[in-house]
């Protein structure tokens, strides 16, 4: 009818070629009114067996009753709840997607050191599920993860490092064995004790010039032969070898306080000698700025330049290993769907080991997850060939798979796993190949 605010779009009917005759369209609405979608019939025929032709459809077709409208209508009530149901389902996985990438971001704004770290470790452990699912002989055949448990290792691999917000700021981004302001602290020291030096040095001066004022200036005409200048250059020798012993100490510092100095190499004294040196720098006493005396170095700069091993102290190294800890019990308050129940579980256990000498719990590999220990391998593989770290420099592809290969030899981690990793060449997924030098 012309007076309808509507019309037939004939465009269809057109391009089939076909023709409509009866119409019944119904908005499907949502439980706030608004349509989201239209459920709509074509030709009601006028029984059930005519096949339709165009030349005939005006003859063969007929209105919809009310009846019909009210069975449609309760139909597309239905189809608007499916939809319904489907749009909040999926606004709920992007919610949750968003949820889970926000508490990222702020584990990364916490420990700037490892940025991008746990996205990575995700990349690596679904591509490392994936293909281990994809295995049809050896002992991984029997394992076998659905979409849905992929889903949740990646989940869990998202997060198993969302425990270090409970982790003091200072020790997540510790650098060095000392924090800077110990470093300063120490260089501050140094420069008292030398200037301590100096001012002793002219007070010797003065009063030996002072004790001997009467005294002439005999050189027998051979310059150099003064005794009281040679006496002055004695005290000059003397402060220059004093002011060299602290620049050796501020050098000594400085070389210890990189993470693993004491094993390299290039330095030749050993850690015996090391801390010799240490305690002999302790032993020194200079004058502070309110006159009392102190060393130039207290026993808590010792220990923590004596550490063998990365840049953290055992109480530090403890703060650390809480996080695991930490990331069980947010993770444990989340309501987790069926589907992803596992993912504090499998995120807890990522730092345990085969042979039971990981921690929190000391787990052996009968206790720990096929996923587990898929994550702990791709966590252990980033760890090494991360290039944010300013503790350490990035290894190449080869020696990280290396030292994978012996943790797997010393019953560490899973031997099978570490091997599918390295021979469908998981880590391509971060753009990593074999012959990678740095």
């Amino acid at each position: 009818p012309s007076e309808v605010p509507f019309a037939l779009d004939r465009s269809f009917d057109t391009s089939m070629p076909y023709r409509t005759g009866s119409v019944l369209v119904l908005p499907m609405q949502d439980q706030d009114g608004e349509v989201i979608g239209v459920l709509q019939l074509i030709n009601r025929k006028v029984a059930h067996d005519i096949i339709l032709c165009p030349e005939k459809t005006m003859e063969l077709t007929q209105p919809y009753s009310e009846w019909e409208e009210r069975i449609v209508r309760s139909l597309a009530s239905q189809a608007a709840i499916s939809i319904e149901r489907n749009h909040l389902q999926k606004s709920i996985e992007n919610l949750f997607e968003g949820f889970v990438r926000a508490s990222v971001q702020i584990i990364e704004t916490r420990d700037s050191t490892t940025s991008g770290h746990s996205e990575r470790v995700a990349e690596l452990t679904v591509r490392l599920a994936q293909n281990t699912s994809a295995i049809g002989t050896g002992s991984l055949r029997l394992i076998y993860l659905t979409d849905r448990q992929i889903k949740e290792i990646r989940y869990a691999a998202l997060l198993h490092d969302f425990g270090k917000v409970g982790v003091p700021e200072a020790i997540l981004n510790k650098q060095k064995k000392l924090y800077p302001i110990q470093l300063e602290a120490i260089r501050h020291r140094l420069a008292l004790a030398q200037r301590t030096l100096e001012m002793e040095c002219a007070h010797k001066k003065f009063q030996h010039l002072l004790v001997n004022a009467s005294h002439q200036h005999l050189d027998n005409g051979k310059q150099g032969n003064c005794p009281h200048c040679q006496q002055l250059e004695q005290f000059d020798i003397q402060l220059a070898q004093a002011i060299d012993k602290l620049n050796h100490y501020w050098q000594l510092v400085k070389e210890l306080n990189e993470p693993n100095i004491i094993n390299k190499k290039e330095l030749q004294a050993s850690a015996e000698e090391v801390l010799d040196q240490l305690t002999t720098m302790s032993e020194y006493r200079y004058q502070d700025l309110d006159g009392s005396t102190k060393p130039l170095i207290t026993e808590e700069e010792i220990a923590q330049l004596m550490i063998a091993r990365g840049n953290l102290t055992s109480q530090e190294r403890l703060g650390i290993e809480a996080h695991v800890t930490h990331t069980y019990h947010f993770l444990k308050r989340i309501p987790w769907t069926k589907h992803l129940k596992d993912v504090p579980k499998i995120a807890y256990g990522h730092h345990e080991k085969l042979d039971g000498s990981g921690y929190p719990l000391g787990l052996k590999q009968e206790d720990i997850t096929s996923q587990t220990q898929m994550l702990t391998i791709a966590d252990i593989y980033d760890a090494l060939t991360a290039s944010d770290r300013p503790y350490k420099r990035r290894l190449p592809t080869k020696i990280a798979l290396k030292i994978l290969r012996e943790e797997a030899a010393n019953n560490k981690i899973n031997g099978d796993l570490v091997q599918l990793f390295e021979q469908s060449q998981v880590f391509t997924v971060l753009g990593h190949r074999l012959d990678d030098e740095e």
